[in-house]
């Protein structure tokens, strides 16, 4: 199988790295020093989960050359979605499937819009991986990714894919109601983020705190709300499976939109809970907890913004 990996970072290098171990004809899209490196040695992953191994396949920045892909992993933090949507054209063909495996919650509707809905599937991955140094991503936590159409029901190119996934290595289910998967994890992401990243915690800190767990499970269910109010058919025991999901992290994990922000590096923040206010207020849905978290965070993203353009990144 050809698959282009569109965002050679932690989630992107993981599993396309497993692919491409598991003899398929993989293509990583990166740049800068990243690319170098890849380009040199190979991509070398560092997995908790699957060992250390160096992925073969090409690592290009132009895709024009590239050709028609069976698979696309979507991979790219969102704000880089646009450019990315740009990259990954000349890759697709009548027949080829674009997998996003991002943060949000809406990714899939903006690959919609610009490929058309039958060439999209919708992911969501629980890991802790990020790029360690040029040419080398790590991967530790959970490492589990979860896809399925954007309409309820499975598949047959849902089952084809699965069966290639688990044969490479992924720790991976088969979805039949992903838009209710992807909704809890994009409930408990936003808020946990967010939380971390305002109170300069780890996991495990604030969720052994009672009154810090408490704006959590709020920030949280106000996030099932506003998903309800536009109609994803999210189940009854999603605030639940949330909360358990949250204790399964690395007590010592941080978010990583928590890590961007005290590095100094672009954040997520509009499309994390950002878009829980801008839903909610969309919906008629009162978001109160994740309005106070992002008036509380919204002054240091900015000031990540003006830093970086004025040192002209």
């Amino acid at each position: 199988m050809k698959v282009a990996v569109m965002g050679t970072g932690g989630v992107g290098g993981y599993f396309g790295g497993l692919l491409a171990r598991g003899g398929h004809d993989v293509t990583f899209v990166a740049r800068g020093p990243h690319l170098k490196a890849i380009q040199q040695n190979g991509l070398r992953v560092e997995s908790v989960n699957s060992g250390t191994f160096t992925a073969p396949g090409a690592a290009v920045e132009d895709t024009s050359g590239v050709g028609v892909q069976d698979l696309v992993l979507f991979s790219v933090k969102m704000y880089h979605n646009d450019s990315a949507i740009d990259t990954v054209r000349p890759m697709v063909g009548p027949d080829t499937v674009i997998l996003t495996l991002q943060n949000g919650v809406d990714n899939g509707e903006h690959l919609v819009e610009a490929f058309g809905e039958s060439r999209v599937m919708i992911g969501s991955v629980m890991l802790e991986g990020r790029i360690s140094e040029p040419g080398v991503v790590a991967q530790g936590g959970p490492g589990r990714a979860n896809f399925g159409e954007l309409n309820p029901g499975i598949t047959e190119r849902g089952q084809k894919l699965l069966a290639i996934f688990q044969e490479a290595g992924w720790q991976v289910e088969l979805q039949e109601n992903m838009v209710d998967m992807l909704w809890k994890k994009f409930a408990y992401l936003s808020a946990s983020a967010a939380v971390c990243a305002a109170s300069n915690s780890t996991m495990g800190e604030m969720r052994s705190v009672p009154e810090t767990r408490e704006v959590l499970k709020q920030a949280i269910a106000e996030g099932f709300a506003v998903g309800r109010a536009r109609g994803a058919p999210i189940n009854d025991d999603a605030l639940d499976w949330s909360m358990n999901s949250l204790d399964s992290f690395p007590a010592l994990g941080r978010s990583s939109m928590a890590k961007d922000f005290t590095e100094g590096k672009p954040v997520e923040l509009e499309g994390l809970i950002g878009t829980v206010v801008r839903m909610g207020r969309e919906v008629g849905v009162p978001t109160p907890v994740n309005d106070v978290l992002y008036a509380v965070l919204r002054p240091w993203a900015d000031r990540i913004e003006r830093t970086l353009a004025e040192a002209g990144n």
